[in-house]
């Protein structure tokens, strides 16, 4: 079976505290009081986009929590749009890292796509990290292309006629796209159901934050060597939102590692977690040692 978001695991689904309410998150404890790794998902995912990833890392002595941010599937979000703003939402992770790291547990933040900007945005609010991973990240807006058209055609029908108007819209669309077709039954309803209970203003501020980031990726550089935090950058070799050359720039500028993920497009922890997990683990056990 291809592993995916509606995989069976091992973790616990638990409440985190949030600024807005609870964080939805899956949590696989391991024994002792070993690192943590935090995961965060990207633009209209959830924690289950982790769901392959959880119990090999927790085999390797490492705690996943995999969250779902504020807006995001069964996390209460703010009605404010820019709320959803990376710099915004780094905040909220770094109060989270905070609370993860008070007895003294070292932890890795891991952001998605849109994740990773969050992510960056929690190491310039001064998050207490181990390590970051910026795992198809870019250093700015998402540039023109694929992605960028569908916030462009999405923003208006959901603006107009809302959530269920919008997801109609994704299932016309994706009726004739095999790689959907492909997806088992229950993995296809999962991800429908998912989209729905994403608030629209979840929606809309995060497509503005992928329309607006600046590139901070000096500053972001600044911040890794003040505080001797070690950095990955990683993408899929087929990656179809930030360019693999914007992300390698990216890399050398913030020096840090950077892997290409053979078999993967923009979500390599589903769609080849085997190869992501071997550079992932092998880095981060180099950065705990």
């Amino acid at each position: 079976m291809t592993p995916s978001q509606v995989s069976p695991h091992g973790a616990r689904r638990v409440d985190l505290p949030g600024r807005y309410g609870p964080l939805a998150a899956l949590r696989r404890p391991v024994s002792g009081q070993g690192p943590i790794a935090l995961l965060v998902p990207g633009y209209t995912g959830s924690k289950e986009d982790f769901v392959p990833l959880l119990d090999p890392i927790a085999d390797a002595g490492i705690e996943p929590i995999a969250i779902d941010l504020p807006g995001q599937y069964e996390s209460p979000g703010p009605v404010e749009l820019d709320a959803y703003l990376p710099a915004a939402l780094g905040g909220l992770i770094a109060e989270l890292v905070g609370k993860l790291a008070a007895d003294g547990r070292p932890i890795l933040v891991l952001g998605h796509s849109y994740g990773g900007l969050v992510a960056r945005g929690a190491v310039l609010a001064g998050a207490p990290i181990r390590g970051l991973t910026l795992l198809s990240s870019g250093p700015e807006e998402l540039p023109i292309g694929p992605r960028r058209k569908m916030l462009d055609l999405a923003e208006p029908v959901l603006r107009e006629h809302g959530i269920e108007a919008l997801a109609s819209f994704r299932k016309a669309m994706y009726e004739n796209d095999p790689s959907w077709l492909q997806l088992s039954v229950e993995l296809r309803e999962f991800l429908t159901e998912r989209f729905r209970r994403t608030t629209p203003e979840c929606l809309l501020g995060m497509a503005m934050g992928l329309r607006t980031e600046s590139d901070l990726v000096d500053s972001l550089a600044r911040q890794l060597e003040t505080t001797a935090t070690p950095c990955l950058v990683a993408c899929g070799a087929e990656d179809d939102a930030w360019p693999i050359a914007a992300q390698r720039d990216m890399a050398e500028r913030l020096d840090a590692d950077f892997a290409v993920i053979p078999g993967a497009r923009h979500s390599p922890a589903v769609e080849n977690p085997e190869a992501l997990l071997g550079v992932l683990l092998s880095t981060w056990r180099m950065w705990l040692a």
